[in-house]
C-alpha cells in the first residue's frame, strides 16, 4: 500500500477512527509531516485541530536516544531509566531542555501566532503523524498529551513498523495504524510525494480547520460537476463579498469578478486563455473551492470585447502579463493582501511572464498551460512556487511543461492527472484540478493578523464592504 501524498493518507486513516465521532475529541498533528493527514483526520471526526508542538530531549552525544519531552505549557516528561543509563545529571539534562524549549517557543509562535491552543484537559486526544519509523517522536508527543492533562490518548499512523507500532501500544491508550508492513524501509517510501511540509501550510492548514466549510462546500470528491454548468456558490448563510469591479490599466479599463473572504489570507488572480473570459465555468469552479478554503479571488479579463476580435491579442503575452501586473499591483495596494496568479492555457504563460517581473507574486499555478508562448528567460527568474498541474491525456502539453520546467530555478512541480484532457472534461479531473491549486495556495498563503483593509472600488464609486482581516504573510 503506497500513499499519493499526505492529503491520500489522512483520508484513507480517518475512517479507521469514526469509532471517535461524537465523543469529546481534540485531533493534535506533529509538524510538520503530521499536519495535512491529521487535517483530515480532524475533518471526518469533525473534531477541533491542533498542532502539538513536541521536541525530544536527546541525550548529550548520543540524541536519538530520548531522556524526555518537552512542550508547551512547560510540560516536561522524563524517562528515569534512560536517565539512569545514560548517567546523565542534572546540569546536563538542563542543557539540552533548554535549547529545546526555545524550539518549542518558535514553532508555537510561528504556527498559531495570537491563536489559544486548543484544550485537551479531560478529552480524547487523537495525536496524528505521517508515520512511524524509531516511533521517538511519536512517543513523546503522547507522552506530552497525557502531561496536558488528556483523559485518553490515541495514536493514529497511516504507517508504520510492526515493532514500533507494538511498542507504542505501551504508551498510548490506543494505537490505530493503517499499514504495518514488516519490510519497512523508511516512513517517505510509501509516499508517491513526501515533499517537505512548509510552515505556512501548518499554519493554513490550522486557519482552515478553525473556519469549517458549510454544510454545502463540496467534500473530496470523485467527480466534478460537468464545466458547462455554473460553480456552486458559497454558503447563502454567509457568503464572502462578491462584486463586479473595474481594473484600470494605461488604455483600458478591464472587466472583473472580485469575491474576498472576510479573513482571506491572500487574493488569487485568474489568468483566463484564448477564447475564455472571466465568465469560463471551469474557472468559476475552481475559484468556487478556493474561496471556500478561505481564499480571495479576481477573475479576469485580460481583453476588452474590441480587443478580443484581433486574435493576435490573445497571444500577446506581454500585453497580457502587463495587465496581470496591473491588477496584481492594485489589490496589493487597495486590500494590503499577498497576491498569486493561476492561469489557464496562454493565461499560464501570461502569469509566468507576470511573475518573472514581480518578485511579489507568492505562487503560481497553471492548468493545462502553454508556458513555452513565455519566454524562457522569463521562466529563468520566476521566483514564485509554481505548481504545473497536466492532463495524462494532453501528451503535447505535458512534454511542453516538462520543457519549461527544466528553465525553472524555484521550487516547481508537475502533477499529472490521470485520464484527463487539455481541458479537464473527464468526471473528477476537474475537482483534482482544483484540490491541487487550493492546496498549492494555501500552503504559500500564510496569514498575520491585521488592521482593518481598506476596500478595493468597484469602479463606479462603490465599494467591497468587509471587516477585520488578515494580511498574508509567506513563511517560506
Amino acid at each position: 500500500m503506497r500513499f499519493e501524498d499526505r492529503t491520500d493518507a489522512g483520508r484513507r486513516l480517518a475512517p479507521l477512527l469514526a469509532h471517535l465521532r461524537g465523543q469529546d475529541v481534540a485531533v493534535l498533528g506533529l509538524p510538520r509531516g503530521g499536519m495535512p493527514v491529521a487535517f483530515e483526520v480532524a475533518r471526518e471526526l469533525d473534531a477541533p485541530l491542533d498542532v502539538l508542538v513536541v521536541r525530544k530531549l536527546g541525550v548529550p552525544r548520543q540524541p536519538e536516544l530520548a531522556f524526555g519531552a518537552v512542550g508547551e505549557h512547560g510540560v516536561l516528561v522524563l524517562n528515569d531509566d534512560v536517565i539512569a543509563e545514560a548517567g546523565l545529571g542534572p546540569d546536563g539534562r538542563q542543557k539540552v531542555e533548554r535549547v529545546q524549549r526555545a524550539e518549542v517557543e518558535r514553532q508555537s509562535e510561528r504556527y498559531r501566532h495570537d491563536r489559544v491552543p486548543v484544550p485537551v484537559a479531560g478529552r480524547t486526544v487523537v495525536v496524528v503523524d505521517d508515520g512511524l519509523a524509531t516511533g521517538a517522536t511519536a512517543e513523546a508527543a503522547c507522552r506530552v498529551a497525557r502531561g496536558l492533562g488528556a483523559n485518553r490518548v490515541v495514536l493514529a499512523v497511516p504507517v508504520g513498523t510492526e515493532r514500533t507500532v507494538q511498542r507504542l501500544r505501551r504508551t498510548a491508550d490506543e494505537v490505530v495504524c493503517l499499514h504495518s508492513p514488516h519490510f519497512f524501509g523508511s516512513v517517505g517510501a510509501w509516499y508517491r510525494d513526501f515533499t517537505q511540509v512548509p510552515d505556512a501550510l501548518v499554519t493554513a492548514l490550522l486557519h482552515r480547520a478553525a473556519r469549517p466549510a458549510p454544510p454545502d462546500a463540496p467534500a473530496p470528491a470523485t467527480s466534478a460537476p460537468p464545466p458547462s454548468a455554473p460553480a456552486a456558490s458559497p454558503s447563502a448563510e454567509h457568503p464572502p463579498a462578491s462584486r463586479e469591479i473595474e481594473i484600470p490599466t494605461r488604455h483600458v479599463r478591464l472587466a472583473a469578478r472580485l469575491v474576498l473572504p472576510g479573513e482571506a489570507p491572500g487574493v488569487v488572480v485568474f489568468a483566463h486563455g484564448s477564447g475564455s473570459s472571466r465568465h469560463s465555468p471551469r474557472n468559476r469552479y475552481v475559484a468556487d473551492v478556493l474561496n471556500r478554503a478561505g481564499l480571495g479571488t479576481l477573475l479576469l479579463d485580460l481583453l476588452t470585447e474590441d480587443e478580443e476580435g484581433d486574435r493576435h491579442n490573445t497571444f500577446d503575452i506581454v500585453l497580457l502579463a502587463g495587465r496581470l501586473r496591473a491588477a496584481a499591483d492594485r489589490l496589493r495596494r487597495e486590500t494590503g493582501l499577498p497576491v498569486a496568479y493561476f492561469g489557464a492555457s496562454t493565461g499560464a504563460a501570461a502569469a509566468l511572464q507576470a511573475a518573472a517581473v514581480d518578485s511579489g507574486i507568492r505562487a503560481v499555478v497553471s492548468r493545462g498551460g502553454r508556458p513555452d508562448l513565455a519566454p524562457t528567460a522569463a521562466l529563468a527568474h520566476v521566483r514564485a512556487p509554481t505548481l504545473f498541474v497536466v492532463g495524462s491525456l494532453d501528451t503535447r502539453v505535458l512534454s511542453l511543461n516538462r520543457l519549461a520546467a527544466d528553465w525553472m530555478h524555484c521550487d516547481h512541480r508537475i502533477a499529472v492527472v490521470p485520464g484527463a484532457g487539455h481541458l479537464f472534461e473527464e468526471p473528477g479531473t476537474l475537482s483534482a484540478v482544483a484540490g491541487l491549486a487550493r492546496d498549492w495556495f494555501t500552503g504559500h498563503l500564510a496569514f498575520t493578523p491585521a488592521v482593518y483593509r481598506q476596500p478595493i472600488s468597484d469602479g463606479d464609486g462603490g465599494r467591497v464592504r468587509h471587516g477585520p482581516g488578515v494580511a498574508g504573510r509567506h513563511d517560506g
